[in-house]
C-alpha cells in the first residue's frame, strides 16, 4: 500500500512516501479501515523529529477517517460492518489502510462529513479534555481562562468549547490569524506580532500578563491552556489567579524548560502536563467525548475550519505548512 514513512528521524523531508509498504493484516478484535483522510497534527512532527521517540521505521500520523474494509469476527459481533463510516486515533494513519481495534472506532453520524469527523479525533478530543477535565475543576463557569494560539487548529476548538462550558475566554493570536479568532466568541483577544516562518506568535510584542490582569480586574485567570511551550511558560504562570492551574500540552516554540516547584508558590498554583491517551482510557470515556463533540457539531455550536487538504503524495509539504504556522484551521491529507 501507499504510506508516508519515517525511516530516520529528521526534518519534514524525512517523511518519505512509499508505494510498497506492507498492508496491515487484521487481528483479533480489529477492523481494517480504508482511509479517506488523515489528520496532520503537531504531535506527528514531534514523532518525526524524534522528540517523542518511536521505533523505526514507522508510518506517520495518528488520526484517520474512512470506511471499514474488513471486519474480524469479534468486531462483527459488536455490530461493525464493512462500509461503516468511522474515524479513529491509532498510530500509523498516513496510509491507505490501517488496522484499528474495534474499541477505538468512532461511528460517524449522518450529517457529519468524513473530513470534519477526521478533524474531530485528535484536535477535537484534545480540546475536549483540555476544557472539560485537565483543569481538574479548578475553573468554574463564569471564571476566566487564557488560551494561547487561538488562531490554530486545536485551540480554535478549545476556545469554542470553553465558551460552551461557560468560561470567560482571553485568547492570544497573531495579527495574520486575527480574522479567524474574531469568530470564536472570545471575550478578549490579545493580538500579537508574527514570527516569520514559525508556528507561534511573538509573545514579547505585547505585555500579556499586564493585559490579563487588566481584563480580570487584577485577579488573573483560573486556567491557562498552553500549547506553545518554551515561549509562554513564564507568561502562563504569571497570568494565573490564586489556586489557578497551568495546563501545558504542547511544544510549538520548543519544550518547556525545567523550573523549580517554588515557582508556583506565589499564587499556590497548580501545573499539569496531560496527554490525550490518558483522557480516553476507557471506551465509555472515548464515546462520551466524541458524542458531545458530534452533538455540538450537529447543533451548530461547533464549526470546524478545514484549512488545507494535501495529497498524501505531498506528505512532507503538509508538515512544512503546519510547522511554518500557515494553518488557520485543520490540515489534512487526502489519501
Amino acid at each position: 500500500m501507499k504510506a508516508a514513512v519515517v525511516r530516520e528521524v529528521g526534518d519534514a523531508d524525512a517523511l518519505i512516501v512509499e508505494t510498497d509498504f506492507p498492508t496491515p493484516k487484521i487481528g483479533p478484535g480489529q477492523v481494517i479501515v480504508k482511509n479517506e483522510y488523515a489528520g496532520i497534527n503537531f504531535i506527528d512532527t514531534y514523532h518525526r523529529k524524534g522528540l517523542y521517540p518511536r521505533d523505526l521505521p514507522f508510518v506517520g500520523g495518528q488520526e484517520g477517517g474512512g470506511t471499514v474494509a474488513a471486519v474480524s469476527d469479534e468486531a462483527a459481533a459488536q455490530g461493525i460492518k464493512v462500509g461503516d463510516r468511522v474515524s479513529y486515533s491509532v498510530l500509523g494513519t498516513y496510509s491507505e489502510y490501517t488496522a484499528v481495534q474495534a474499541a477505538k472506532l468512532l461511528p460517524v453520524p449522518d450529517g457529519v462529513e468524513l473530513d470534519v469527523a477526521t478533524s474531530c479525533v485528535v484536535q477535537g478530543l484534545t480540546a475536549h479534555y483540555l476544557t472539560s477535565s485537565a483543569h481538574a475543576d479548578l475553573i468554574k463557569p463564569g471564571e476566566w481562562c487564557l488560551i494561547h494560539g487561538v488562531g490554530g487548529g486545536t485551540c480554535q476548538w478549545a476556545a469554542l468549547m470553553a465558551k460552551i462550558r461557560g468560561f470567560k475566554v482571553i485568547g492570544t493570536v497573531s495579527k495574520g490569524k486575527a480574522d479567524v479568532a474574531e469568530g470564536l466568541g472570545c471575550d478578549e483577544l490579545i493580538v500579537l506580532d508574527e514570527v516569520a516562518g514559525a508556528s507561534y506568535e511573538d509573545y514579547e510584542s505585547v505585555d500579556i500578563v499586564a493585559r490579563v490582569k487588566e481584563v480580570t480586574g487584577g485577579e488573573g485567570v483560573k486556567c491557562v491552556i498552553d500549547g506553545i511551550g518554551k515561549s509562554t511558560v513564564d507568561i502562563s504562570i504569571d497570568s494565573l489567579a490564586r489556586r489557578g492551574i497551568f495546563v501545558s500540552f504542547g511544544n510549538a516554540s520548543g519544550s518547556v524548560p525545567a523550573f523549580p516547584v517554588l515557582r508556583l508558590i506565589g499564587k499556590s498554583a497548580y501545573v499539569t502536563r496531560p496527554k490525550l491517551l490518558d483522557y480516553i482510557v476507557t471506551r465509555d470515556e472515548l464515546v462520551w467525548r466524541a458524542d458531545e463533540i458530534f452533538g455540538w457539531l450537529k447543533d451548530g455550536k461547533l464549526k470546524v475550519s478545514v484549512d488545507t487538504v494535501f495529497s498524501l503524495d505531498d506528505a512532507a509539504e503538509g508538515h512544512k505548512y503546519l510547522e511554518a504556522g500557515k494553518s488557520k484551521g485543520k490540515v489534512l491529507y487526502k489519501i
